[in-house]
């Protein structure tokens, strides 16, 4: 039995154990008692739905677009723009956005995928989106008027913003969730608020935090995976671009200088049905091993994403057109479980995996 072998059987064993093998995610009526959190869900690494946990938030009742732009009127907010609404994502690098030459790396530092050769039409490139500081009314009207006709802007900034460059929306939400406060034994190192329409997705990633989301408005759409699947996402470390605005107002690729490179996941779940046979053929583990967790956070409803969880989101908007979302992330424990995850992604990055994911790369 090969290393790749061998993870194929942990990801199994850990459904089996701990997840499930439905690909459900638990729901529980909320506010859970601390002790029963820590001990079912944060202890187990095991993502649940709490409803009913923050029906006391002003915000749900509060926060249409006129009592934002309201409350916002004098205060100036981070926008990210895109072309097509993924930021921090792997993306398609024309030729004519200078990034030619430009490959990925692989797990030794060496340069793979051949770059990208005179006469291609693309490379693939890690790319940042454009953030420029708007008063808050201009900000939300680029983020309603998205489109990926013309550009995607998405509030986003994941820098403590909530009180940093919402303050006024203060008494509207509460700024740490009480008894996972109590279970982890600390506040939130950071408190985010989301701004955005469908065609703001993001892309697979995980986070150093214990992550409770909680949905204002609108839906958000997670497709999850347990760290012990980190051989099924194919990294690779991509030349890290970002979008800059030209003259006309569009938007193009800029590599950064000096190169950088960032290793990050490749696999995208949401395709359309013309690219997925491809994906398939490139990323047979993702495809073909156990089903990712699906879940769908409705207004009023929190998620707990566990430390190290892979996770990809989208977003469906209401009728107001956005989609409002609160992120409270909490410092995990840098204890057993996060050395064994360091096992998995080593073994990931031995030679055996990585034959095979070149190999079925590259077919």
């Amino acid at each position: 039995m090969d290393a790749g072998e061998i993870l194929d059987e942990l990801s199994r064993e850990v459904r089996e154990l701990s997840l499930g093998c439905t690909g459900e995610v638990a729901r529980i009526e909320g506010p859970p008692d601390p002790l029963r959190f820590l001990r079912e869900f944060v202890l187990p690494n095991r993502p649940c739905i709490i409803t009913n946990a923050i029906d006391h938030w002003a915000a749900l009742r509060l926060w249409s677009n006129s009592y934002l732009c309201a409350q916002l009127a004098d205060y100036s907010v981070s926008c990210h723009f895109t072309p097509d609404g993924r930021a921090d994502a792997v993306v398609e690098a024309a030729v004519e956005s200078d990034l030619l030459g430009l490959g990925y790396e692989n797990g030794d530092g060496g340069q793979e995928g051949g770059g990208i050769a005179e006469g291609d039409a693309r490379g693939l490139v890690f790319a940042s989106a454009l953030v420029e500081v708007l008063p808050f009314p201009e900000a939300l009207n680029h983020v309603l008027r998205s489109s990926r006709e013309c550009s995607v802007a998405y509030l986003q900034q994941q820098n403590n913003c909530f009180p940093l460059e919402f303050s006024a929306l203060s008494d509207d939400a509460d700024g740490d969730i009480g008894w996972a406060s109590q279970a982890l034994g600390c506040k939130p190192e950071a408190v985010n608020l989301w701004i955005g329409t469908q065609d703001s997705v993001t892309s697979f990633h995980k986070d150093h935090y214990e992550n409770l989301y909680a949905v204002v408005s609108g839906e958000k759409h997670f497709t999850l995976l347990p760290p012990t699947d980190v051989h099924r996402m194919y990294v690779k470390k991509y030349p890290i671009a970002h979008y800059e605005r030209t003259d006309s107002g569009s938007l193009v690729l800029k590599h950064d200088d000096p190169t950088s490179w960032v290793p990050w996941v490749s696999v995208d779940p949401s395709l359309k049905d013309s690219d997925l046979q491809t994906a398939k053929s490139q990323y047979p583990r993702y495809f073909e091993g156990p089903p990712a967790f699906e879940c769908s956070l409705r207004a009023g409803e929190l998620l707990y994403l566990p430390s190290l969880w892979f996770h990809h989101v989208r977003q469906t908007p209401d009728t107001e057109g956005r989609t409002i979302a609160l992120n409270y992330w909490y410092d995990m424990q840098f204890d057993m479980k996060y050395a064994y995850f360091n096992l998995v992604e080593s073994l990931t990055a031995s030679s055996s995996v990585s034959e095979t994911i070149s190999k079925h790369s590259n077919s």
